[in-house]
């Protein structure tokens, strides 16, 4: 069949890899595949993993951030145009797509303190001679994309971090928001919820600052000459509330962004703040917080390190807030390559990265983008040898998701009843650097994630990924159950929650998607959305040499093929029971907490996901029965295997709640999604840790209800499966 390399080609290869018998007969089992077709698998896995070179990270990288690319500027579709060359000089079939978006543009900033003293502040990050990325042109200025304009004066009154039991602090002091101007730190929790819950208070304004404590001097030595951020570096970012409220162009929830079509007016778009925020740096900071009075910081969690008394106030510190932004509609650039499948060309698998930035982008995004280019270019080598995926690939470089995930969403929700009829997975990168490989994801793919980590060196360690990204879990563990969790799974996966492309992937579609990167170098929140993100500050301190760059690019070559190339999707229905039985636990330890001990009835839960974990188990012996029968067999079956697997990929739709969650309908997965005031942090079984908080136990049962509806038609779906298997 045309997806087998042609012998001659295969020779070749294998010569020039040198790889021996020894390593291919040593291939371990890979689920999805047949024990027969392990060796052609070595040697086809070998070559995506022989070819990343970091000579070509590095051009790649040295190129792309160049010049300043934000979403809406002639810098992103510059770099746009560069990748899709690249892609077709690889011989690779890509485009541009276009969508459109509200992208606003700041035209005025103004942070003055009136009172008791005066000061302006500079809100201008310092060119640095040691980095001449640092004093290039058309540098977008420091400020909070979609904040609301206005020019506003309050008394001052600082809320910590701006998380919800910041606020119940000030609240249970009786101190009023109301026409204040609030200062947060960034950190520990996103934007939009900090500004949020600000303007729920009557709050007319809100302050954003970068303190040292956190990414700057107290955590080492600042750049140049060190990664942290030094004291008029600013963190750029949106004020959006995609993470709650839904991701994409605020004028567009729920459809694909294209000029001409219906859009809301603003006043109207719920995603877009109420208020007037900017960021600020801790040198702008400083003669704010001195400023204030009032009560002390409550304790060392609300001090930071800055040279002062953290006082809470409100005043005697007043501040004058002008924002103003030009609120235009500008183009989007989404750069799509397809490699069409031989065998079910109407399967797709994709694997994504954003290639926006708020400034050059070194680390964010284009660490993760140039990975990506290069994985892509490993694929081109396969086909130049007559190969060809089962499966259709897809590879994409999103534009605009640093504003709120535009141009993912934009295109997801343009093209969603094609993805929901043929996207298999989908496979998320948001930039890397040194350190463990960590991810988060469907747990239905924990076992097949646990596979590719497996077979793919760690670049420095000489272990394998996975046993360097446990070793890196354990020694975080805190408690033996922590440790016993580690051991027992597959691969240490996270939840998801929001700030990266995979939300409309998984969070309204209901594709099972894994979230995946490189992780740990300390200082790449010191350069994060400010000029410093630069190529000179990463091949300096977060990846020198493109080591992991190299190893980013082997695991999801290896990842994306074989979920390209699988002759039974590689999903464990009995890992996603595990998870979401442990899901259930932490929605009834915190229900005995909110109503009292066994008041909320959760068996129903527990019994439906009992059910899936029999289904996924029988499930297994179905699958490892049929693989049992060989290729030959299985090329034979292909058109009944075709069914199996659009049943296995759909499965995770089965997990969506058509009316969405509470009060936020756009999001629709009972399993995945973040919390209203947990920033970008995963809330498992989101409606129903939602309305436990809310105390509301009437509605926190019949999201329990939904959640075993949803767990019921999964495991139905499972077990059709099967049967479909053991049919054949």
């Amino acid at each position: 069949m045309c997806i087998y390399i042609r012998k001659t080609a295969w020779m070749a290869i294998a010569a020039c890899l040198l790889l021996g018998r020894s390593e291919i007969e040593a291939q371990a089992p890979i689920r999805g595949f047949p024990t027969d077709a392990l060796a052609e698998r070595a040697r086809l896995e070998a070559v995506l993993r022989g070819t990343p070179d970091a000579t070509r990270l590095d051009e790649y990288m040295l190129t792309m951030s160049e010049e300043p690319h934000h979403a809406g500027s002639p810098g992103a579709r510059r770099v746009a145009e560069y990748a899709l060359d690249k892609f077709r000089s690889w011989g690779l079939d890509a485009e541009i797509e276009e969508f459109e978006a509200l992208l606003p543009f700041p035209t005025v900033r103004r942070v003055e303190l009136v009172a008791p003293t005066r000061f302006e502040a500079v809100m201008q990050e310092r060119p640095l001679a040691e980095d001449k990325d640092s004093g290039d042109r058309n540098q977008l200025p420091t400020y909070n994309a979609y904040a609301a304009d206005g020019d506003v004066t309050g008394d001052l009154v600082f809320a910590n971090y701006g998380r919800p039991e910041d606020y119940a602090w000030l609240d249970r002091r009786g101190i009023d928001l109301s026409g204040k101007i609030v200062i947060v730190k960034y950190g520990l929790g996103v934007r939009s919820a900090k500004i949020k819950q600000a303007a729920e208070r009557g709050a007319v304004g809100c302050i954003i600052y970068s303190e040292p404590e956190d990414d700057g001097y107290y955590r080492g030595d600042v750049y140049p000459k060190g990664p942290w951020r030094p004291e008029d570096g600013v963190q750029r970012g949106t004020a959006a509330d995609y993470a709650a409220a839904y991701p994409g162009d605020p004028l567009t929830p729920g459809w694909g962004s294209k000029p001409g079509g219906r859009k809301l007016d603003r006043d109207e778009a719920p995603s877009l703040p109420s208020i007037p925020v900017v960021p600020i740096s801790y040198g702008d900071a400083t003669p704010l917080l001195e400023a204030l009075g009032g009560p002390l910081a409550p304790n060392d969690d609300w001090k930071g390190v800055l040279p002062l008394t953290y006082h809470v106030g409100p005043g005697p510190a007043r501040v004058r807030i002008q924002n103003e932004s030009d609120w235009q509609n500008r183009p989007l650039y989404n750069v799509i390559v397809k490699i069409p499948g031989a065998v079910d060309p109407d399967q797709w698998v994709l694997y994504g990265n954003h290639h926006d930035a708020w400034v050059n982008g070194a680390q964010d995004p284009l660490s993760g983008a140039v990975a990506l280019m290069e994985s892509a270019r490993g694929f081109s080598e396969l086909l130049q040898a007559g190969w060809r995926p089962r499966r259709t690939i897809v590879f994409a470089l999103w534009d605009g998701e640093e504003w709120g995930l535009l141009g993912s969403t934009e295109w997801a929700e343009y093209h969603a009843d094609e993805l929901d009829e043929k996207l298999v997975a989908y496979l998320n990168t948001d930039g890397y650097t040194a350190g463990s490989f960590v991810g988060g994801g469907s747990h239905a793919l924990e076992t097949y994630l646990g596979e590719v980590s497996r077979d793919v060196p760690d670049p420095l360690s000489g272990r394998s990924v996975l046993e360097h990204t446990r070793r890196a879990t354990l020694a975080a563990a805190r408690t033996a159950a922590d440790t016993a969790s580690v051991m027992g799974r597959a691969f240490p996966l996270r939840s998801l929650g929001s700030g990266s492309d995979f939300e409309t992937f998984l969070e309204r579609l209901g594709v099972s998607t894994l979230s995946l990167s490189f992780s740990g170098a300390p200082g790449p929140a010191g350069g994060y959305h400010s000029i410093y993100d630069s190529y000179t500050h990463f091949t300096r301190f977060l990846d020198p040499g493109f080591t992991y760059g190299v190893a980013q690019a082997k695991v999801l070559s290896t990842a994306t093929v074989r979920l390209a190339d699988a002759r039974i999707l590689p999903f464990s229905f009995t890992d996603a029971a595990g998870a979401y039985r442990s899901f259930a636990r932490t929605a009834e330890d915190m229900a005995d907490r909110h109503f009292g001990p066994g008041e909320l009835d959760l068996e129903g839960v527990y019994r439906a996901v009992n059910r899936l974990e029999e289904a996924g188990m029988a499930f297994d012996r179905a699958v490892n029965a049929v693989l049992g029968r060989g290729s030959e067999w299985l090329d034979a079956h292909a058109e009944d295997l075709r069914a199996v697997n659009r049943a296995i990929y759909r499965s995770e739709r089965d997990l969506l709640n058509p009316d969405g969650l509470p009060e936020r309908e756009w999001f629709r997965h009972v399993m995945y999604a973040t919390g209203l005031n947990t920033g970008f942090g995963a809330d498992p079984m989101p409606g129903l840790l939602q309305t436990i908080k809310w105390n509301d136990m009437a509605d926190a049962q019949a999201q329990a209800e939904i959640i075993i509806a949803a767990v019921e038609r999964l495991t139905a779906t499972v077990e059709a499966v099967s049967r479909s298997l053991m049919a054949l």
